[in-house]
């Protein structure tokens, strides 16, 4: 029984954060925290050559903004330090455990060349071999202790490989899959430590894990294929394996793998496109999973209360974008007006110069947008009014057409000069009055005058609205304007 739920992140900084690694850091966060257990994180920058510079403080502001805040991590240490690879191996902590595996046979120093290994793999495909790897022919297996002092002593170059036995299988068990068997014969001599000293993935991986006390790995499940050779280090160390959770791929419409193509497929391309953090960390928990309930918008700390790893899904993923702009809708329409005014202030001065009250303008889209970019099209028309052909003048349902809104607007025009509360409230006490008087339809009024206006058939908000923003000089130049046009069409 285990005592504590541990999970982790171990991300390379190699850039932006992919969506399934983002969701391979909530789904470990979930896992950990519905136990109320410890998330932590761990900078793996073996692959010196992959590394991007920024990438680490990508990381942590992603980990940041979406809420998965590690226990422990670089710059929180819990006492199983360092947590960033290449400090480890500083520290010898890898050549230490490569020695113990050496020690006990279950490791070797291998000292080939890369001339030798070419030759290896040519051989093999001579033969008809036609494996995705070359697998090693333990030669430097059967070196004697003399030879191995002797070549070390001369600072020859070496790796350490896994010894694994040709014969037999190798079991291991994913909460996802059950338990997967492979025979040991299609498993490589892999490499632990590279000749630069650095560990491979696979070996400081599973060190670490063990070392940091981690009851749960979460991954991707392209990682089933490199499960047996951990469950091999697992068993030649004599350590307790943790829990796998492998999660299924993630496609895109299309059922391909998501990639950098798409578009979308980090979480910083979500945000610059206009998505809310919350909504994206409530749709990425879903890809792949979802509660009993069938309800699809959370919290964090609800999604925390109701994930259970055990309901992952294994088929592919669809990353559908209808969905997630429909998520971040309903989240955007949620926000505290002061939040989404924040966020949608810089879409407004991308198209409006004028002096206009820019909050009002943004408050007219709050309920009307999916993401924050789709602010701008639509308030363009109070920058400038646009070209438009007065046809939209004409509407069945509102009863009224070129003729009848000629002469509206002609009556409203002189009134509108004489009145000078151009207020939401005093526009709504003016025309209210006028329509009474006049008794004509509330449509009739309305539809001439929001069209003069904006030179649109849809806008975001009525009359009253565009009006109070645009304020009464403006509103009465375009009116003026929609007269002359419609005089026009006469």
């Amino acid at each position: 029984m285990l005592e504590r739920i541990r999970t982790r992140y171990a991300p390379s900084p190699t850039g932006r954060m992919h969506v399934g690694n983002l969701r391979t850091a909530l789904y470990a966060y979930l896992i950990a925290k519905h136990e109320d257990g410890d998330f932590l994180l761990r900078i793996e920058d073996t692959d010196q050559e992959r590394q991007v510079e920024g990438a680490v403080g990508i990381i942590n502001r992603t980990l940041e903004k979406t809420g998965l805040i590690p226990d422990e991590g670089p710059d929180k240490d819990g006492g199983v330090g360092p947590y960033v690879q290449s400090e480890r191996v500083s520290a010898g902590i890898y050549m230490e455990y490569a020695k113990k595996l050496i020690d006990k046979g279950e490791a070797y120093y291998c000292f080939c060349t890369k001339e030798r290994l070419e030759s290896l793999k040519q051989t093999m495909e001579s033969e008809g071999e036609t494996k995705e790897i070359t697998i090693y022919d333990k030669h430097c297996l059967h070196l004697s202790k003399e030879e191995i002092e002797a070549n070390l002593a001369a600072g020859m170059p070496f790796v350490v490989r896994q010894n694994t036995p040709n014969e037999g299988t190798t079991t291991f068990t994913d909460v996802l899959y059950g338990d997967i068997t492979v025979p040991n014969a299609e498993l490589d001599d892999m490499i632990l430590l590279k000749s630069d000293g650095f560990p491979t993935y696979n070996f400081a991986n599973v060190v670490d894990d063990h070392l940091m006390g981690i009851s749960h790995v979460v991954r991707g499940n392209e990682y089933l294929s490199s499960a047996p050779k951990y469950t091999r280090l697992y068993q030649a160390f004599g350590w307790e394996e943790p829990v796998y959770v492998h999660c299924p791929l993630i496609t895109d419409e299309h059922k391909k793998k998501l990639s950098k193509r798409s578009g979308h497929s980090s979480y910083e391309d979500l945000v610059e496109q206009g998505f809310v953090d919350e909504a994206i960390v409530n749709y990425v928990a879903l890809l792949g999973w979802s509660p009993e309930d069938n309800d699809e918008i959370f919290t964090l700390a609800e999604l925390v209360k109701k994930f259970d790893y055990h309901k992952i899904n294994k088929s592919p993923a669809v990353f559908d974008m209808t969905k997630l702009r429909w998520l971040n809708s309903e989240y955007i329409k949620a926000m505290p007006a002061e939040k989404y005014y924040e966020r949608a202030l810089p879409e407004v001065e991308k198209v409006i110069r004028k002096p206009l009250d820019y909050k009002k303008i943004a408050d007219l889209m709050q309920t009307r947008i999916e993401v924050f970019p789709d602010i701008c099209e639509p308030i363009r028309f109070f920058e400038e009014l646009p070209e438009y052909d007065t046809e939209i003048y004409t509407h069945k349902k509102m009863k009224t057409d070129e003729v009848l809104s000629l002469a509206i607007l002609q009556d409203l025009l002189p009134r509108l000069e004489q009145w000078d509360d151009y207020s939401l409230e005093g526009l709504k006490s003016f025309l209210g009055a006028y329509i009474e008087e006049t008794g004509r339809k509330t449509g009739q009024v309305l539809w001439p005058l929001r069209i003069a206006v904006s030179g649109l058939a849809n806008t975001p908000g009525g009359a009253y609205e565009i009006m109070e923003i645009l304020g009464k000089e403006e509103s009465l130049a375009r009116i003026r304007k929609g007269i002359e046009l419609l005089g026009n069409r006469q």
